[in-house]
């Protein structure tokens, strides 16, 4: 079954109020990060962690992507799909990879493509970790490195970015974050199956953590469902037309599916005025295997005849889940008419979702399901999380606005309400995590065409104009989230995928809008990333994880109760010193492989200094005591 990749830049222009103008500061303040910095000690800024932003509008030469002084260039490569010079990247056959400061300032951003010049992903890549620019909007690991790919709309495309990214990570002996603040409903399985499930599956195995944007339909009434298993009764809807004033659009996309071997049967009917039946298709059924249909129905009147264009592909098993599946894409029909969807089965939990098509591919916005006549059923905002979040490895985010102080009263904290809906398709917790995605202001690129919003600031810098501005989407969260993780990886860069998502959902704070939303918005709860990096610190980590330069690894590091000691380039005796901040010597210790466990519980907070040796290799190392 052909799959349509339809993207949507999920983001929502904001008016750089005063409000607006200080939500970054804000931002960081809700999510703890604020703490994190504070303790000057630690050092954690995401410094030796790589983020990869997958994403279109990327202005390489923005302030943001050097360091907080200006100096240090920290953007490691860039992969522009769409741009057709090359060299392509080793392994690959098209688009220019840019490695190296002077190529990528010589570039100046990604080429014009189906978003044009883009601004969004500096926004989001400058959320991430950007250094602020010398204003204080500075992102949340504003000391890590980055990985940029324009990607083709395609899910190969997609898929081959991942894996120039891991490979460049590979080569740099360092941790990486995989950002992706874009989302879709008919990319693959709705259940977070598929090819591109499987690859993201297999490199977060390999320590790659992805992390994504939940969607941004939570106030749109998108979508349908009926468990046929208990209702026989056919489904109806009137599927809702964006009729947008956008000039690449269609018509309308609806994605169903159902149990694995539950067969289900569609129907369409145009309906005319007070939604009488004017005509209706017969019914192509899901267990008569896969098929395509590209075909149309008239309506002929006294004066004109009407007619309805649709294409229909239907799957019996999907090869990764056994579900049967459908995909309706429907142009927008003749004024004074509407399309009414049937949906009969014997059995099996039907779901459907209802979202712009754009002659482009890449829109994916929801529009309503509606019930125009008794027994119809009208949509709801539920199961709103599509592609890449529903997928298990990833880490999927919502949106909700800054809590800040007014006065004596405290403003904010709320869901935003274009936040999607959980759970995801298969029923798992999805978004499984929420951060600040309200009015965040950041960086965009200098080079948009598409920017219609008011700038907060700009900055000058090598001769050129660089803007802010605020930003509204789950984009903005999730970004904000990388950033944590970044800043987690740092603490302990031998964390698993796994046991990183553990840390960062568990240590979720809960408030009165959390608790008053529920998981079904917030998941496990507010981002804290104070507590996410401590918790980091306490774990061993179970990742195979070698990072380039030193021969010792000290983690966590400050500590509380105890630290742990590897040893990185051999397995021979390791002996270590431990020295209080005046040199006094506390206490020798020796082991002869594996992870030693140096425990801290009667040493009194403060510095230390622990001297290393396996015989080849020596290190004294700073060591914090909480």
């Amino acid at each position: 079954m052909k799959r349509f990749f339809s993207i949507v830049l999920l983001v929502f222009c904001v008016g750089a109020s005063l409000q607006a103008q200080q939500c970054l500061q804000r931002a960081v303040r809700d999510g703890r990060v604020d703490s994190v910095w504070s303790r000057v000690e630690t050092g954690f800024s995401g410094k030796g962690v790589i983020i990869g932003v997958t994403d279109w509008g990327f202005d390489y030469t923005h302030p943001v992507f050097y360091d907080t002084s200006g100096q240090h260039y920290r953007v490691l490569a860039a992969w522009d799909q769409w741009r057709k010079q090359g060299p392509s990247p080793e392994g690959f056959s098209y688009g220019t990879e840019f490695r190296g400061k002077e190529a990528l300032l010589e570039a100046k951003c990604d080429t014009f493509n189906i978003y044009q010049y883009n601004y969004h992903a500096t926004h989001v890549a400058s959320i991430a970790g950007g250094s602020g620019g010398g204003t204080p909007y500075r992102g949340v690991a504003y000391d890590a490195d980055f990985l940029f790919a324009t990607f083709l709309i395609s899910e190969d495309a997609v898929i081959d970015a991942f894996r120039w990214m891991h490979r460049i990570a590979q080569e740099e002996q360092k941790r990486l974050v995989v950002n992706m603040s874009w989302g879709l409903y008919y990319f693959h399985n709705m259940d977070g199956t598929g090819r591109i499930a499987q690859v993201m599956q297999n490199l977060s195995d390999s320590g790659v953590f992805f992390v994504t944007s939940a969607g941004n339909n939570g106030n749109v009434p998108f979508h349908i469902s009926r468990d046929f298993s208990t209702v026989k009764d056919t489904l109806r809807s009137r599927i809702a037309f964006d009729r947008s004033s956008n000039a690449h659009y269609w018509g309308q996309a609806v994605t169903m599916q159902s149990d694995a071997g539950a067969s289900f049967q569609v129907a369409l009917q145009i309906l005319g005025e007070r939604d009488s039946l004017l005509c209706r298709s017969g019914y192509w059924s899901t267990a008569q295997g896969n098929a395509a249909v590209d075909t149309f129905l008239c309506v002929k009147g006294a004066e004109k005849t009407d007619t309805l264009f649709f294409q229909l592909q239907m799957e019996k098993a999907d090869s990764y889940n056994g579900r049967p599946q459908a995909l309706l894409r429907v142009k927008t029909p003749p004024t004074g008419c509407s399309v009414g969807l049937y949906v009969m089965a014997d059995t099996g939990d039907f779901h459907a979702w209802n979202v712009a098509e754009l002659r482009t591919g890449v829109g994916n916005w929801g529009d309503a399901f509606e019930a125009p006549l008794p027994g119809w059923t009208a949509g709801d905002a539920l199961y709103g999380i599509g592609m890449p979040a529903a997928v298990p490895c990833a880490l999927s985010v919502a949106a909700h606005e800054s809590t800040y102080k007014f006065g004596a009263a405290t403003r904010g904290g709320e869901i935003a309400p274009f936040s999607s809906f959980g759970p995801s398709f298969n029923a798992a917790t999805k978004p499984e995590l929420s951060a600040p995605g309200y009015a965040v202001v950041a960086a965009i690129s200098s080079y948009t065409d598409r920017f219609t919003g008011t700038y907060t600031t700009t900055v000058s810098f090598n001769g050129r104009e660089y803007p802010f501005a605020p930003l509204s989407g789950t984009s903005m969260a999730s970004p904000f989230v990388a950033g944590v993780a970044a800043l987690a990886l740092q603490a302990n860069p031998y964390l698993s995928s796994a046991e990183l998502k553990e840390v960062l959902t568990s240590t979720a704070y809960q408030d009165y809008d959390t608790r008053k939303e529920g998981e079904l918005r917030f998941g496990a709860g507010k981002v804290n990333a104070c507590a996410a990096v401590r918790e980091a610190l306490k774990q061993t980590g179970s990742q195979d994880f070698q990072p380039s330069g030193p021969a010792f690894s000290v983690y966590p590091n400050p500590a509380v109760a105890e630290c742990h000691v590897r040893c990185l380039r051999s397995s021979g005796p390791v002996h270590a010193s431990l020295y209080d901040g005046s040199g006094r010597l506390l206490e020798r210790l020796a082991w002869t492989e594996g992870v030693h466990t140096l425990s801290l519980a009667s040493l009194s907070p403060g510095f230390y200094y622990l001297k290393l040796t396996d015989g080849l290799n020596s290190e004294i190392r700073k060591l914090v005591k909480w």
